[in-house]
Formats: structure tokens, C-alpha cells, sequence
């Protein structure tokens, strides 16, 4: 069955191409929720009446895709999960997290076009995360799984290490105020007449 497209649907088309699809798929999911519309003369002249609008669209996806890509080939996400010793995560990393962890750094990407290794991450490590954009655009990001318990030891350790700086500090800033102190109590002696 020949159906015209009303928007972009991944693996099918773009708003406005005329494709072949089972019937089915048209009358139980395209048709229903709008996507589609019947290839008749009608609906086609439509479209011709909008295809400048509808190429404007496309030129515009073009443009935030490629700046999109650009932003997203930089971003490092990382994500702190509970896991056993051996690296094994309890639980998995999915596209779904992925994606409010996206959401958290201001980019709105939908679900079904982050693609996660293997579809779920299950061991500690980093991992490369592809993001399907518009057309064949596909941005590659760096994700690192990291340890809950490794990331508290880590930070332990900061805290301790910065503990002992302070009190280093604060030992050397009291030894200076005692040398001065003696220093001031020579000069005061130095002073003082000596009584015979």
C-alpha cells in the first residue's frame, strides 16, 4: 500500500516521501496516530503545495543535526552505578539512561536513536555511545561506567589527603606564630636593661 509520509519515521522515510508498506502497518499504526496519510490525488496535491515548506524543515534539521553532532562528539557522560568487585554492574546501562543523561546536559535526543553497545552495558569500563541524528548523521559520544564503591574510595581519599594538608598547614602556620612569638620575646629581653 502507498502512503504518504506526514512526518519522519526512522527506517521508512522523511516528512513527505511516498512509500510502500504492508497494510497493516498502514491502517494499525501509521494511519492512526497521523503519520500517515493514503497516496491519492488529493493528498498528493497537498504535499505539492507544501513541499517548500516541508524542504525548509528538512534544510533546518540539516543544520541543528550537524551543529548537534559537533556538540555531542565532545561530550564525556559519566555514570556511577553499584557494582560487585569484579566490575560486574547490578543492574545494566541502557539507551533509556543514557538519555536523561543527556537530558541533565541540556540535549534532547530521543531513546530510539541512542544506540548502546550490545544494548546493555553491564561491566565497568568506557564505552563508545553512537546517537543516530538526521539523515546518516551519527555522532559518536564517550560513555565511562564507574564503580560506586571505587568513586567513594576516591573521594575518601581526597577528603583525607585535603584533611592532612589543613592540619600541615595549620602545624606550620602554629610554628610560625610561636618563632615569632620567641622572636618578640628575645627582642623584648634585648631591650630591657639588665639589672646587676
Amino acid at each position: 500500500m502507498k502512503v504518504i509520509l506526514n512526518e519522519d519515521v526512522l527506517n521508512l522515510g522523511e516528512e513527505g516521501d511516498v512509500v510502500v508498506v504492508k497494510p497493516g502497518y498502514a491502517r494499525n499504526y501509521l494511519f492512526p496516530r497521523g503519520i500517515a496519510v493514503r497516496h491519492t490525488k488529493g493528498n498528493i496535491a497537498m504535499f505539492a503545495s507544501r513541499a517548500a515548506a516541508i524542504e525548509k524543515r528538512k534544510e533546518e534539521k540539516r543544520k541543528s543535526s550537524a551543529s548537534m553532532k559537533e556538540q555531542l562528539e565532545q561530550v564525556v557522560i559519566k555514570m556511577v552505578m553499584s557494582a560487585g568487585e569484579s566490575g560486574k554492574l547490578f543492574g545494566s546501562v541502557t539507551n533509556a539512561m543514557v538519555q536523561e543523561e543527556l537530558a541533565k546536559l541540556g540535549y534532547t535526543v530521543e531513546r530510539k536513536k541512542i544506540e548502546v553497545s550490545s544494548h546493555m552495558i553491564k561491566m565497568v569500563g568506557t564505552y563508545p555511545i553512537r546517537v543516530r541524528l538526521y539523515e546518516n548523521e551519527i555522532a559518536e559520544l564517550t560513555l565511562t561506567v564507574e564503580s560506586e564503591s571505587v568513586v567513594k574510595a576516591q573521594k575518601a581519599e581526597e577528603a583525607r589527603a585535603a584533611a592532612e594538608a589543613a592540619a600541615k598547614e595549620e602545624a606550620a602556620a602554629k610554628a610560625a606564630a610561636a618563632a615569632e612569638a620567641a622572636e618578640k620575646a628575645e627582642e623584648v629581653e634585648a631591650a630591657e636593661p639588665v639589672e646587676e
